[in-house]
């Protein structure tokens, strides 16, 4: 099975890594490409697609920035997909190629695993672009009260909170200023900007902002450990990493790409232990 991932700054990914441990673990030969087109000016996501496709790739995976794209040239848009307004997920099948989004599957089921069913509370989120529409829409499926969204791109912002409002979840944008005053009474706080990653290294904001009774997740996993994420560990604050996004939407992702009943009750089995084993592998704890 030929699958592979297409983005921008994906050289240090472990997405080959997880998607070969999982054609092990259901005795599927797997291979997995990166499509890495940093510098590509004249980068056509159409015909990339069609060429994959005529290799015989059974799908890929697409990150940053062509997730909303990418939706766009889908034949069949599955309910997340749909949902999201974005895709990271794309199948080539007979009758054409279909999208599904598996960062907000896969951000509701690592959840569920780290906490169970308490809903997440009230939060301030920090990004609306592709990785930010799936967990937003996820938030609001775990049934946070409220969502407080800043983006650089505010028009953004205000586009992703007025799709959560209409599905009932209080929902707004805010600037830098209502930034700090949103984090005195959150729960939690999520980074689903691209800030912290090798290629956009730094911190998305003022960690003196935070309180140790918050939970915070940062979708970042290249580093696994942010400069955000080590200042909440040193405040007490419960983290809650991207290795586990990225864990729990690559499985689902397998699932997709598997299609078979069989593989799908040996990846439930072993997704703890996989989890686990990137946990120990990428940020060095148990």
């Amino acid at each position: 099975m030929k699958l592979g991932l297409i983005g921008i700054g994906i050289t240090q990914s472990r997405s080959p890594d997880l998607h070969r441990r999982l054609g092990k673990l259901t005795d599927i030969d797997t291979r997995y490409d990166l499509f890495d087109v940093s510098g590509v000016s004249d980068f056509s996501l159409l015909a990339h697609l069609e060429r994959l496709r005529q290799e015989g790739y059974r799908g890929v995976n697409i990150t940053y920035p062509f997730k909303e794209q990418a939706l766009g040239l889908a034949d069949h848009v599955g309910d997340s997909a749909r949902r999201v307004g974005s895709t990271n997920t794309l199948l080539f099948e007979s009758d054409g190629i279909r999208a599904e989004n598996t960062d907000f599957t896969g951000f509701q089921s690592a959840w569920r695993f780290n906490f169970g069913e308490v809903a997440p509370g009230g939060v301030v989120q920090l990004g609306a672009g592709g990785v930010g529409r799936a967990v937003a829409h996820a938030l609001a499926g775990l049934e946070a009260p409220w969502v407080a969204i800043f983006d650089t791109d505010r028009e953004r912002a205000e586009r992703l909170a007025e799709e959560l409002r209409a599905l009932g979840t209080d929902a707004m944008a805010i600037d830098r200023d209502g930034l700090a005053e949103r984090l005195m009474s959150a729960e939690g706080v999520l980074n689903c900007s691209p800030i912290g990653h090798l290629d956009h290294p730094g911190c998305p904001l003022d960690v003196t902002l935070l309180r140790n009774e918050q939970w915070i997740f940062d979708a970042v996993y290249v580093p696994a450990e942010t400069e955000l994420l080590m200042a909440a560990r040193q405040r007490g604050m419960t983290v809650f990493s991207g290795v586990d996004l990225f864990v729990f939407q690559g499985v689902d992702a397998f699932r997709w790409f598997a299609a078979s009943s069989d593989a799908e009750a040996r990846i439930a089995q072993q997704t703890p232990t996989l989890r686990a084993h990137y946990h120990r592998e990428l940020i060095g704890k148990k």
